[in-house]
């Protein structure tokens, strides 16, 4: 008799005891289990393991959770792993300014703990699927943009334009339709997770970074632009 192999592999970030029944409930739908103690630990396995996702404990001592976060989402050309990967947190400290800290660190999503397994299997899932779709989307053009979403990689007149794992959240989420004003509340939503607006200027510092990014690899051309009081697109200075 044959078993149906793993379709799917999640890395656990946290405490080995917190995670080990995670883990079981994880295994028994299907899922290649890693799991990793701390960020040091986690850094090992994702250079020996590409996972579909990753699961972090947001509670872990010494800001351990949010540097497992980073972690993922600062992983370069060199790395192995694919930065954007989707990252979901868990704490049991879910007040709005811990959780706005894991979203702007890079984390898709938070859950608080105790949790339903169902609810944090769902979450898993619908995050494992919006990923899917960017990348099955493949390539997207404005002008002399190009987005490649399976290589998560840009370029601009063909030169490459090195950008993090938001900023491409950011200027993808703007290219879907390039001259259509996107409102911040809709990219919170769709590029950081956000449920609710409440007083950030996560859009805004971002921005103003894929701005000039852009503007230098195009030797000083705007192409994002801020409309007053309602949010951002993405058009040519010279349309």
């Amino acid at each position: 008799m044959t078993t149906e192999a793993p379709h799917r592999s999640v890395l656990l970030v946290g405490p080995r005891p917190a995670s080990g029944s995670l883990a079981q409930d994880l295994e028994a739908d299907r899922f290649d289990v890693m799991l990793a103690a701390d960020p040091d630990e986690a850094r090992g396995l994702l250079h020996r393991a590409c996972p579909s996702a990753v699961i972090v404990d947001l509670d872990m001592p010494s800001a351990g959770g949010l540097e497992a976060v980073g972690l993922v989402r600062d992983g370069g050309p060199e790395d192995p792993w694919d930065a954007a990967i989707p990252v979901l947190g868990v704490s049991g400290a879910c007040e709005p300014h811990r959780v706005v800290r894991a979203l702007e660190r890079g984390a898709d999503e938070v859950v608080g703990t105790p949790f339903a397994y169902v609810e944090l299997l769902a979450r898993l899932k619908a995050l494992m699927r919006r990923a899917d779709g960017e990348w099955a989307a493949g390539l997207l053009r404005v002008d002399d943009i190009v987005i490649d979403r399976r290589a998560r990689r840009v370029t601009l007149a063909g030169v490459p334009v090195a950008l993090s794992a938001k900023e491409l959240g950011l200027l993808t989420a703007l290219a879907r339709d390039p001259r259509r004003v996107v409102s911040k509340q809709e990219l919170l939503r769709d590029v950081w997770g956000y449920k609710s607006m409440g007083r950030t200027r996560t859009v805004d510092s971002h921005a103003s970074r894929l701005r000039g990014k852009l503007a230098a690899a195009s030797g000083g051309r705007r192409y994002i632009f801020n409309v007053w009081g309602l949010g951002y697109r993405l058009v040519a200075d010279d349309e």
